[in-house]
């Protein structure tokens, strides 16, 4: 049995002062995600580095800071003492800056982009405010909003339309991004609402090992864990590939 709360995340600092900040971004997630943002521009027929430059902030700040800002401010799942007023700012001022950078992109290479702006904008925050009945929230919307869509805005932004390329590598970006939400929501639970653990596993021989908090997160965390690494991995390789 185990009575003791662990930590909200793996990743999670103790509460207080500018922990709180680094905790509320997420940074294994957030760097996951980012590095779809790395895969659609890599794979585009032309790489402009200065666009994937501003693509990656502009994501950085929706996804990183505005929407954990949003998620914060609802539910508090990070236990953080940062204020609801700090975290509304955040969140307004983040993804703000995210639109402002998507305009300013589409108005210099093609409106077309202003959907993928717009698309982007109302995910963020109907996900993590869970709008319309949470119907944008949880299921495909994950995957879809948080792993498909990074890749095929960065592709677009760079090759102003989409090829088979930008597809199969969304469809991977979804794939990984589904495992991700199987493999965390027991993580949450145990992490986050569990507060008693009691059990035991007998083996053939008789044996029994002892059924606690840490046996239920322990191989769905690691597993998160590598695919964070196997993912930046596979970003960074796509971008030294271009760089050569």
């Amino acid at each position: 049995m185990t009575a003791a709360r662990p930590r909200p995340a793996f990743y999670a600092l103790r509460p207080g002062g500018w922990r709180d900040y680094v905790t509320l971004v997420h940074p294994p997630y957030t760097l996951w995600h980012l590095s779809y943002v790395a895969v659609g521009a890599a794979l585009a027929p032309h790489m402009d580095w200065a666009l994937f430059g501003w693509t990656t902030l502009a994501f950085a700040l929706a996804m990183g800071v505005g929407a954990h800002a949003l998620d914060e401010l609802r539910g508090r799942p990070l236990q953080t003492r940062i204020s609801p007023p700090v975290l509304a700012t955040l969140a307004a001022v983040s993804i703000s800056g995210a639109a402002a950078i998507g305009i300013a992109v589409a108005v210099s290479r093609t409106l077309w982009l202003l959907v993928f702006v717009a698309v982007g904008a109302f995910l963020v925050v109907a996900y993590n405010l869970e709008l319309f009945g949470g119907r944008f929230h949880g299921g495909l919307w994950f995957p879809a909003a948080w792993g498909a869509f990074p890749v095929l805005t960065a592709y677009f932004a760079s090759a102003r339309t989409l090829h088979g390329a930008a597809f199969a590598a969304a469809a991977y970006a979804f794939a990984t991004s589904w495992t991700q939400r199987w493999l965390s929501t027991p993580v949450r639970l145990v992490r986050r609402r569990v507060v008693a653990v009691d059990g035991q596993m007998q083996l053939e021989d008789g044996t029994t090992l002892p059924i606690d908090a840490d046996t239920l997160a322990a191989v769905p965390e690691a597993a998160l864990k590598a695919l964070v690494a196997a993912t930046v991995l596979i970003a960074v390789a796509l971008l030294l590939l271009r760089a050569g």
